[in-house]
């Protein structure tokens, strides 16, 4: 799998699907950009969650970036915040929420392959699946609040709690620093580092191939189970709190300082 990766160019696609087995792979292939997404390749990992959850002989998926890089967030140049007066986005789909949802819900045991930068929506992508393995490159989170100043919708502060508990994850949003791989290991984020960068898929195939040999009706419902049991931490109606940063001022010059390459002048409005 670790050739197969390496030889991806843009002509295969910005979002590869390859099965190998009993193990499917999404591969974010738009190293040029950090594997930023774009709503194409988004739309293109909701259709594979789709495929996947139809195929029984699917036992595992992995998702990955290729060229050393795994999901710098989304493509900054898609984004734009409300005009005034505008309709809010429908609740599923704020803060990402349809598409995490789609992911964490995924059937099978779902394999984050951390080989760079997974940050903003790509902390979400990481975030969401049941096992991340990272290369010592990793890097994690959410630095908003330097680079857009918008927010995550409650679900998904609710979802990064879950994982790292609430003091860390304030840490991690207050600072809008980037753990490292060992950081990442220390606080169960990741279950394991490998020792360099080639080690990543390799093991990555490896962990993944253990996992097709487990009963797969018992991983799913110990799966959903365990995800019932987090969104006991969401509460319900609190999509104000999303609205407060996606329609202000901060959120339009964050994006425009990011485009132009610039520092963004903050004014809390």
């Amino acid at each position: 799998m670790a050739e197969f990766i390496a030889r991806l160019g843009p002509d295969d696609g910005e979002l590869v699907s390859e099965r190998r087995g009993a193990v499917q792979w999404v591969i974010f292939n738009r190293p040029q950009k950090l594997n930023a997404m774009t709503p194409p390749m988004t739309q293109r990992l909701l259709d594979i969650c789709g495929e996947v959850n139809d195929d029984r002989s699917v036992r595992v998926m992995v998702v990955t970036g290729a060229g050393g890089a795994f999901i710098s967030g989304a493509d900054i140049s898609h984004m734009r915040s409300p005009e005034p007066g505008e309709a809010p986005r429908p609740a599923p789909m704020r803060g990402g929420n349809y598409i995490w949802n789609t992911l964490e819900q995924v059937r099978v045991p779902t394999i984050a392959a951390i080989g760079g930068a997974a940050t903003g929506g790509g902390a979400g992508v990481a975030s969401c699946c049941d096992l991340r393995i990272a290369s010592p490159k990793a890097r994690f989170g959410y630095p908003i609040a330097r680079t857009l100043g918008n927010s995550l919708s409650i679900e998904n502060y609710a979802r990064l709690a879950a994982l790292l508990g609430i003091a860390r994850s304030k840490e991690l949003f207050l600072t809008a620093r980037l753990m490292n791989a060992q950081e990442m290991l220390a606080c169960g984020l990741v279950i394991e580092v490998v020792p360099d960068q080639e080690s990543l898929f390799p093991r990555t195939e490896e962990l993944a191939q253990r996992i097709t040999e487990l009963a797969p009706l018992t991983l799913q419902v110990s799966k959903e189970a365990l995800r019932r049991v987090r969104d006991r931490l969401v509460p319900e109606g609190d999509d104000e709190l999303f609205q407060i940063c996606a329609q202000s001022n901060d959120f339009k010059e964050g994006r425009a300082a990011f485009l132009e390459k610039r520092k963004p002048v903050w004014t809390g409005t």
